[in-house]
């Protein structure tokens, strides 16, 4: 059985919380993120928006249907959301997207009605099943099934959070706008300028603002430019 709480001293690098003044924090319940890929709802409300001051205010807006994280009403102040998790809050008709910070820390970017239709998944493996059906597996813990194998590990989809279906693919190439999301430049983001190496543990080369930095392949999500605000 899982902890329900774990010290703040020891909580993931990407939480943007205060660590030395209360001793635990609450634990992200199982679900679409890992740990050390997301924050709590509850987390969300009160350290990052600060429409809160206590859990029980938390509560009472999630059993009121106020919070919906890609398109799903959530009820348990500890589910997990993590990133490019599209964040709709009715009563004020607000809508967010969760990204990083410059430093690597989970924050919630404000986004426009029309962008909170659709939401950015990086791809992460694919299998073929029986009758040669192919499977998208996502980094937020999602399965899509696709018609055709026009995709990579490593690209990034569009889905429409309403229908599931895909969009338009965002591909992991040279000339892509690329976020960083682990490691010692998580937070960073700028376009793919090159790749090193041939398998899993390559790097690639990414400009960001004035300079260029190297970091593994892997660490790569491919977003739109739009999703960082000028």
């Amino acid at each position: 059985m899982s902890k329900r709480h774990l010290k703040r001293l020891a909580a993931p690098r990407k939480w943007s919380i205060k660590r030395k003044n209360i001793t635990f924090i609450a634990r992200p319940m199982p679900g679409p993120h890992p740990l050390d890929r997301c924050i709590t709802i509850n987390m969300m409300l009160k350290d990052i928006l600060k429409y809160c001051k206590t859990t029980n205010e938390v509560k009472k807006i999630l059993n009121s249907n106020g919070v919906i994280v890609d398109k799903k009403i959530r009820k348990d102040h500890k589910f997990p959301v993590g990133f490019m998790d599209i964040i709709d809050i009715p009563k004020v008709n607000e809508s967010y997207r969760i990204i990083f910070d410059n430093v690597g820390k989970f924050k919630l970017e404000k986004i426009d009605k029309k962008d909170s239709e659709n939401k950015i998944c990086k791809i992460i493996g694919k299998k073929i099943l029986k009758d040669g059906i192919i499977q998208l597996n996502l980094y937020d813990g999602k399965n899509i099934i696709v018609s055709k194998d026009n995709y990579k590990v490593g690209d990034s989809i569009v889905i429409g959070l309403k229908d599931n279906k895909v969009v338009s693919v965002l591909k992991l190439e040279k000339g892509a706008f690329v976020y960083i999301i682990e490691g010692n430049y998580a937070g960073s983001h700028g376009i793919l300028e090159d790749f090193k190496g041939q398998n899993k543990s390559s790097t690639i080369l990414l400009k960001t603002g004035d300079k260029k930095i190297e970091t593994l392949k892997q660490y790569a999500f491919v977003v739109d430019k739009d999703v960082v605000k000028k």
